[in-house]
């Protein structure tokens, strides 16, 4: 084997790991990002159950949502 062959099969092993690190760089930031949204709304949700306007409806039997019969508030 000539040493161009050996070079252009280096060259293109190393696009394409640089593309691969690339990828897994930008999914790993995109990933975590919405981690953190999720966890910064989930967060703003559990506040604000517990507000006392705030109330929690339940399914009835026939599937439409209603206050609970006693809910103590």
């Amino acid at each position: 084997m000539s040493i161009a062959i050996l070079l252009r099969i280096f060259i293109f092993v190393a696009i394409l790991l640089a593309i691969v690190w690339g990828l897994r760089k930008i999914w790993r930031d995109w990933s975590g990002q919405f981690k953190q949204l999720d966890k910064e709304r989930h967060e703003r949700d559990l506040r604000e159950r517990q507000r006392p306007d705030v109330i929690t409806l339940k399914r009835d039997k026939d599937g439409k949502f209603r206050p609970p019969e006693d809910d103590g508030r």
